[in-house]
């Protein structure tokens, strides 16, 4: 996945913005949460899956480590025009 993360001089990490409007649109396709739009899933369950061994391999687990990066760091209110794209 190291075609949506692209590093800029001052080495800090930009996320495509693609990643972003996906955030808003893909859904968690098991578990306790299945059917929930990813951005939605509550941080103390990405939380529990990084305790139980982390996420899963692929794109599915690259989205739920930008999704609770978001989370942790308070950015959900960066999500909320793109949901409103989305609906549209």
């Amino acid at each position: 996945m190291e075609e949506n993360i692209e590093q800029n001089a001052n080495n800090s990490m930009n996320i495509k913005p693609e990643i972003l409007l996906e955030l808003v649109k893909m859904k968690m396709p098991y578990g306790k949460y299945r059917g929930l739009i990813l951005c939605d899933l509550p941080i103390a369950y990405l939380e529990w899956m990084l305790r139980k061994g982390g996420f899963p391999r692929g794109k599915l687990g690259f989205m739920l480590g930008v999704t609770y990066e978001i989370k942790l760091n308070g950015l959900e209110y960066l999500l909320d025009p793109l949901r409103v794209i989305d609906s549209k």
